[in-house]
């Protein structure tokens, strides 16, 4: 698994099935039997995301009877992983059409005690066994423990997990009589992962460890991103960390070649090395990728441009339409698009306009203060604060806490710098819907015009937040020059 996903277990609708089709693979239908003891639930449910640029997932609920037993039946193309869901409990599987289990486990305890029997159950359970001896031990996760290490240790580090990873498995196929798409998709999840956490441990040590300047690396760290099998792996598909991996590998070549993401033109260097250097099955579903990030994160003239291009290159539209919907939604959300307004009250009883703050960079800031990651930040967010006092930038920090007086007595008890206002609802409150914000912290840089600049600035926390807010003044034209006009927009 990618560092993201060790460190903050995902959702659900990060983790849906993929059920990718390979050409004459056989379709065919699993059942899934079992039951369920101590319910949390009425039901379990079976999530699949058929599309990997499309969220929206089809999931297959079955209801509980009386002793807890319950039947589901899907349709697949081919063998594809897939999310076992109870409650708030989420476990991996992985199916092959003609699979056909007895699952059981506690409702209070899904992952400890789910056991599985007949056709697949093999899979499955090593599964169930990798994630319990890798997973959730701490000793071998990437977590900012390991982040902090120098390479020589990193690497050590990463070496002896794959090491034992992989004998794990030769164990596993010795005692056990795996499909060979299953072998394949355990082996890529090994292999994926030692490179996508070797691949982004310099941005990440960077953005974890606030105290040093971003690691320089010996020359020879990356040369294992020139075996062109690892760029190139038809057998590997079925991973997700294997998806995750081009996508980071596209990223660092973009900025190798000395684009940085807050360049105009990052994600149309990204789009066209994916579209020269992938190949097969992966190429459109990373330029895919690289397009959703655009549309978050990008500009709409070369989103759009791009867009327009993709459509010739997926011809049986299987993702275009997708990626159009997406492209509408986000919009309004583009850097140069006007940010939108919002009238709140600070700590101090003043009322807070965004608008009253143009001539000025502004750096917004979304917390609440009942998050960990958040309330690690207050320091930072006060020494950045100082650091640029005097300058033409304003901070401030969106608390979305339910609790006023808990956020009250917080901001005047630390005397916490920049400006301070609040709104209730938390994620449902009209400011974080206005942002679309899904959890926070959550970070926007705007230009001086009250337009996005960068929709994801470093953090507080990060070292190279300071340099990115540095080379940010002035640049409000160069971004809002790649708007449409109005009468192109209409």
């Amino acid at each position: 698994m990618p560092y993201a996903i060790r460190f903050l277990k995902g959702s659900l609708l990060a983790a849906g099935l993929i059920a990718l089709s390979f050409g004459s693979q056989a379709q065919g239908t699993v059942t899934l039997t079992g039951k369920v003891t101590g319910r949390t639930s009425d039901t379990v449910a079976v999530s699949v995301r058929e599309n990997p640029l499309d969220p929206k997932e089809q999931i297959t609920y079955a209801r509980l009877n009386e002793k807890g037993e319950f039947q589901l039946a899907i349709k697949l193309e081919g063998p594809a992983r897939a999310d076992l869901v109870h409650g708030d409990d989420v476990t991996d599987l992985f199916l092959e059409p003609g699979d056909a289990m007895d699952i059981r486990f506690k409702g209070n305890d899904m992952v400890s005690s789910i056991r599985y029997k007949g056709r697949g159950s093999e899979a499955n359970t090593y599964l169930t066994d990798i994630d319990e001896q890798f997973v959730e031990n701490e000793g071998f996760q990437v977590l900012p423990e390991n982040i902090m290490l120098y390479e020589p240790a990193f690497l050590s580090f990463l070496d002896y997990r794959r090491k034992q990873e992989k004998k794990f498995l030769a164990h596993a196929i010795e005692d056990n009589h795996f499909s060979e798409a299953f072998k394949q998709y355990a082996q890529a999840e090994i292999d994926y992962s030692y490179a996508n956490d070797r691949l982004t441990f310099q941005d990440l040590r960077e953005q974890i460890v606030a105290t040093e300047g971003r690691l320089k690396m010996t020359p020879t760290y990356y040369d294992f991103l020139n075996d062109k099998s690892l760029i190139s792996n038809e057998s590997a598909m079925r991973s997700e960390t294997y998806q995750e991996f081009l996508l980071n590998y596209v990223h660092y070549t973009a900025i190798a070649s000395g684009k940085q993401r807050t360049f105009p033109d990052f994600y149309q260097v990204c789009y066209d090395i994916a579209k020269t250097q992938l190949s097969g099955v992966v190429r459109p579903i990373i330029m895919g990728r690289i397009l959703q990030e655009s549309f978050r994160f990008g500009h709409v003239k070369q989103s759009e441009a791009m867009l327009a291009d993709f459509k010739n290159i997926d011809t049986k539209n299987r993702y275009f339409s997708v990626l159009q919907h997406d492209f509408e939604t986000h919009k309004a959300f583009a850097i140069g698009s006007p940010a939108p307004d919002f009238k709140l009250v600070a700590a101090n009883g003043d009322t807070v306009r965004l608008r009253d703050f143009r001539g000025k960079l502004v750096y917004l800031n979304f917390w609440r203060t009942t998050s960990g990651l958040c309330l690690r930040d207050l320091p930072y967010a006060a020494d950045l604060a100082r650091k640029f006092d005097g300058k033409n930038i304003v901070f401030i920090n969106i608390a979305l806490d339910d609790n006023e007086g808990a956020w009250k007595q917080l901001v005047v008890g630390k005397k916490l710098a920049g400006i301070q206002v609040h709104q209730n609802g938390g994620p449902r409150s009209p400011i974080a819907r206005a942002y679309a914000l899904e959890d926070v912290p959550a970070y926007f840089l705007l230009a001086e015009d009250g337009t996005f600049l960068n929709t994801k600035p470093k953090r507080l926390s990060s070292h190279a937040a300071i340099d990115e807010i540095k080379e940010s003044f002035g640049k409000a034209s160069t971004y809002t020059s790649l708007m449409p006009s109005e009468a192109t927009a209409k």
